[in-house]
């Protein structure tokens, strides 16, 4: 038998060290030929890492979540053959998919719930929530003083050596009101204690690390807008009635885009990446727009290249081609980087306001809130209209407030004038 040690493979792209994400095997497994056996990350893409051989696993050469340089020992495999030491890189399978930060905090983070301080171990309660088919120890005495007394002996904390329940703890349980009429609604209000630690690692430090990296360098405010979308939410019904089946159906996001498009013109300034180390703003005629999307891995922003170009139906479909090909992880490099400006919406989670983490290094994120139907004055009468709000948010180094607060407006006025999108 001989031993064949895979060292950390050389990605390309000048990439010294790469973070290992997930073991796919352990010590002790017999592994194929091109079996995956690691999932690592660099800044840009995950890559799978395959074994070359046939053998087992006897030695990892790292942690989950640990930093490993280019060279290094991934892993070690005993395999048929001579007894010498074999050594190779593994090749790498890159999956692209890459990183991408902006979204709104509240999609990205869901609220910690807040850890309640640890009560000292004298003062346990006698109440305590077991599985149904969990037995406790107990007497046969304590058990028939239990039945007796009509008190489930699962719900009763023990006090005794190794948790065994005692009569004095029968008549705890008792001096607190309970009885086994209300025994399901006490094991629904039982204390708990336990935690979990979930360690930051591959896509998850990643989104930290990039959401950290934009909220400190970027100088963010945000402006927030209603508008009313009745009319372009009835052309969408109209346009989808007559053409959906023959041209697909059309969601809001591709009148978001045009309205974007259209917008852009008057205000280039938006459209722009800012390099803070060269201290340039390079503007750009093209719009790429990048639409936030969530999938099982995390954030990813895939991009609709040269927006400027396309139609409502041809943003639509590329909005859902992308969408679909990120939530999958088989969008590639290129069409999860390169955007100018982002586009995030919540859909019917959108809430009312929210707070958009820039896309660095672009300057302008628009986030879209949900639609509801709220009574608004039109022309001296109370009328129902479908609303909904803006919540965008700029780099105050390169974009001033009044710019913002006007961009935003001309975006208002295109969807609340939904012809306007289309005269040229």
């Amino acid at each position: 038998m001989g031993t064949h040690v895979i060292k950390m493979p050389d990605i390309g792209e000048g990439i010294a060290e790469v973070e290992l994400s997930q073991w796919h095997v352990k010590v002790g497994d017999v592994v194929v030929e091109d079996q995956v056996l690691a999932d690592v990350m660099t800044d840009k893409a995950m890559v799978d890492i395959p074994s070359p051989v046939h053998g087992k696993v006897i030695a990892l050469g790292g942690q989950p979540g640990e930093v490993m340089a280019v060279g290094s020992v991934l892993i070690s495999i005993e395999v048929e053959g001579a007894g010498n030491l074999k050594e190779s890189a593994a090749p790498a399978h890159v999956k692209e998919a890459p990183v991408a930060p902006n979204v709104e905090t509240a999609v990205e983070s869901k609220p910690a719930a807040a850890a309640a301080p640890r009560p000292a171990a004298v003062c346990q309660g006698p109440m305590v929530a077991r599985e149904a088919d969990e037995r406790p120890l107990a007497s046969p005495a304590v058990r028939k003083h239990a039945l007796d007394l009509g008190i489930q002996l699962r719900l009763v904390r023990g006090s005794g050596p190794a948790g065994r329940v005692l009569h004095e703890d029968l008549e705890a349980y008792l001096a607190q009101g309970q009885s086994n009429a209300s025994a399901p609604a006490a094991a629904a209000y039982a204390q708990r204690h336990d935690e979990e630690q979930i360690q930051v690692i591959g896509m998850r430090r990643k989104i930290a690390q990039r959401m950290q990296d934009a909220t400190q360098r970027a100088a963010h405010f945000s402006y927030v807008e209603e508008i009313d979308v009745t009319a372009i939410e009835e052309l969408r019904a109209h346009l989808n009635e007559k053409h959906g089946a023959s041209r697909g159906k059309l969601t809001l996001l591709p009148f978001l885009v045009r309205a974007l498009v259209v917008a852009l013109r008057d205000f280039p300034q938006m459209n722009a990446r800012y390099d803070d180390e060269a201290q340039v703003i390079t503007r750009l005629g093209a719009v790429h727009v990048g639409v936030a999307t969530q999938s099982d891995v995390g954030l990813m922003v895939p991009v609709v290249r040269h927006a400027e170009a396309r139609s409502l139906w041809d943003s639509a479909a590329e909005i859902s081609r992308l969408a679909n090909a990120a939530r999958n992880g088989k969008a590639s490099r290129d069409e999860l980087s390169g955007s100018t400006i982002t586009l995030t919406s919540l859909g019917a989670l959108g809430g009312i306001v929210s707070t958009p983490v820039l896309n660095l290094p672009e300057v302008a994120i628009v986030g879209v809130n949900k639609i509801v139907e709220r009574p608004m004055v039109v022309k001296g009468q109370v009328v129902i209209r479908k609303m909904m709000n803006l919540s965008s948010s700029f780099d105050h180094r390169v974009v001033d407030g009044m710019d913002a607060a006007l961009f935003i407006q001309a975006i208002r006025g295109l969807l609340e004038q939904p012809a306007t999108l289309f005269v040229e």
